[in-house]
């Protein structure tokens, strides 16, 4: 009986691990929603697949993460971030100091 239950609990494990491999995740770039392929992405992913759903940014944009209240960080394009569906990225043009 006791093996029974450990088969079990490997596999509920393994399909739980199923769930962390590439899916679509819906993520929010510039208050819009924007579907790509998660678990993980690079911030240049995350700009091509915002242009292509319609999102009016450029490659050249700097994109950031908010990780929380008031907070966030860059993300360089061959910057891999792990993305989800409460993921929230701002992308802006680069400072223009002419």
């Amino acid at each position: 009986m006791e093996q029974h239950d450990q088969a079990e609990t490997r596999k509920e494990h393994e399909g739980h691990h199923e769930e962390h491999k590439e899916h679509i995740v819906t993520i929010t770039v510039n208050e819009e929603p924007v579907n790509i392929r998660g678990p993980k992405a690079t911030g240049l992913q995350i700009k091509q697949a915002a242009m292509v759903q319609g999102i009016h940014i450029d490659l050249a944009f700097v994109l950031s993460e908010e990780i929380g209240p008031h907070q966030t960080r860059i993300v360089g394009d061959n910057d891999e971030v792990t993305v989800h569906n409460k993921s929230r990225f701002v992308a802006v043009a680069p400072d223009d100091n002419s």
